[in-house]
């Protein structure tokens, strides 16, 4: 009888943790899907965005180091999925005037960025791809001098070959591990600039 009791109740605590457990699943997916960047702008801390020893016209301005870093920590939890949004706030009418140049400097520089990963990316690829030529030239002329060279009597020559075989495991590790598992890190930037250079920005006046 009183198992009959607790059957129910340990039932209704199971689904209680089970909803909440996808509540919170659901809520931690719809929170990295759409990833908000918020800057305000005004007319006397523009400037702060940008290098203060850089004379170019604003929207050819460089960011400061600190505006990016704010930015990159900004989108610290964004899935491959996520989608980022600009949300600038004006501090009064006036201050519209300035958004135009301030997204196409954030545009510009993210776009630069998405061309240094890229060729950053084609590099390792290069790489790569002679490191696993060279790799392959030792490991065939191993396997056609080391027989030529040995006679085939005896357990000595059956070990050296034993050997030859990790050696050629071990050599073609490195090229094969990076052009194989490497990738995703570099494509994982190129996304990220790419979706920053690209953001939709929402402006807003402050009330």
């Amino acid at each position: 009888m009183s198992l009959a009791l607790k059957q129910p109740g340990h039932l209704m605590s199971w689904l209680v943790k089970l909803f909440y457990f996808k509540k919170t699943t659901s809520l931690t997916k719809s929170l990295t899907e759409k990833i908000n960047i918020f800057l305000t702008i005004d007319q006397s801390s523009i400037g702060d965005h940008f290098n203060r020893n850089d004379p170019a016209p604003l929207y050819k301005r460089q960011l400061s180091h600190q505006f990016q870093h704010y930015i990159m920590t900004s989108i610290e939890a964004a899935k491959r999925y996520s989608v980022f949004y600009y949300k600038i706030t004006c501090k009064n009418e006036s201050d519209k005037q300035y958004t135009e140049a301030f997204t196409y400097a954030i545009r510009r520089h993210f776009s630069a960025k998405k061309l240094i990963k890229i060729e950053q990316f084609e590099k390792f690829k290069m790489r790569s791809y002679k490191l696993l030529f060279a790799s392959l030239t030792v490991v065939m002329v191993c396997h056609l001098a080391v027989p030529m060279i040995l006679s085939n009597e005896g357990g000595f020559h059956s070990a050296i070959l034993n050997g030859l075989d990790i050696f050629s495991w071990v050599i073609l590790w490195q090229p094969i591990d990076k052009l194989v598992f490497q990738w995703n890190p570099h494509l994982k930037e190129i996304s990220i600039m790419h979706r920053l250079a690209n953001a939709e920005v929402i402006i807003t006046e402050n009330a």
